[in-house]
């Protein structure tokens, strides 16, 4: 259903902002650093983790250049500071699958993680630890051998770190993972991963968010219209929503991701708990041999 070259433009610019920005910093204190990352830097790196969901659904050059997205998607993933883009889109198509079924969508909390996280102070723990659940939680649910892209979006990532520090030093490599796990955690740009299925509203597993958010976050907000057509670009998102206002206009939506987790931290009726599970529609044994074939790219 198309696709938008724009994100490959996007990430290239925004790879130069953040080495810029890391090289600038290199010497400055710690608490600079830890200002600027959270602030700043934190935002573009998690705007760039967007890009790669855009890319995971090989939506900068569309599906018939598969190899084109994995090497925007490795270059893009430099910034972030440690490989996830062709590992993501491995687990991430999963999510779209197989949603809310218990052994095989890695986006659903587990249960210990229902159980442990559920009053207002280990809730902002949950979030402050969201993107370690959010790395790992899929690799202990699933875990699935690495694959020959994944092996080079390792290598690629340890030559740019390994250069980042040996050219600049490690407090400018430091600079670009404090904000990839900062603005991961409390951070209203973390909203959307609370906003997005989180049962706000009884009777609705997903929800869109229309705010200013969007323009810096390839509309990652419009995320009902993602889940109906995940193969359309986010910059045409907000065209489909117009084109189908009868069906989206009539969907609760959030208006701000720092009351999505501003509510999901202080309101007891919210929690990692609670989500929609469903029994597995296969067992995973018997999709291991597709996937392969299905990955590949």
């Amino acid at each position: 259903m198309g696709h938008d070259v724009n994100i490959a433009y996007i990430m290239v610019i925004m790879v130069i902002f953040q080495v810029t920005t890391a090289y600038l910093l290199k010497d400055q204190a710690w608490t600079t650093i830890f200002v600027v990352a959270y602030c700043f830097g934190g935002v573009v790196n998690h705007a760039m983790s967007l890009a790669l969901h855009e890319v995971g659904h090989n939506l900068a050059f569309g599906h018939s250049r598969p190899m084109w997205n994995r090497v925007i998607g490795f270059i893009g993933n430099c910034i972030i500071g440690v490989p996830v883009s062709v590992s993501f889109k491995r687990y991430h198509q999963d999510h779209h699958r197989y949603q809310g079924e218990e052994s095989l969508d890695p986006d659903l909390p587990s249960e210990w993680e229902g159980y442990l996280f559920r009053n207002a102070p280990t809730k902002a723990i949950w979030m402050l630890l969201q993107p370690f659940f959010y790395a790992f939680r899929p690799m202990l649910r699933r875990p699935k051998a690495p694959t020959r892209l994944e092996v080079i979006n390792y290598a690629v990532q340890i030559v740019f770190n390994a250069a980042i520090i040996y050219f600049f030093n490690l407090k400018a490599y430091l600079y670009l993972l404090i904000g990839t796990i900062t603005v991961m955690g409390i951070h209203p740009m973390a909203g959307h991963f609370v906003s997005e299925h989180y049962l706000f509203k009884e009777g609705h597993e997903t929800y869109s968010y229309y705010g200013p958010y969007n323009y810096i976050a390839f509309n990652v907000g419009y995320h009902m219209e993602h889940h109906d057509f995940p193969n359309i670009p986010g910059n045409k998102l907000p065209l489909l929503r117009k084109i189908a206002p009868d069906y989206y206009d009539v969907l609760p939506t959030h208006d701000s991701f720092a009351m999505v987790v501003w509510n999901f931290i202080f309101n007891p009726s919210f929690g990692p708990y609670a989500r929609y599970k469903r029994p597995d529609s296969m067992d995973p044994k018997n999709i291991d041999a597709w996937e392969k074939y299905m990955y590949a790219y």
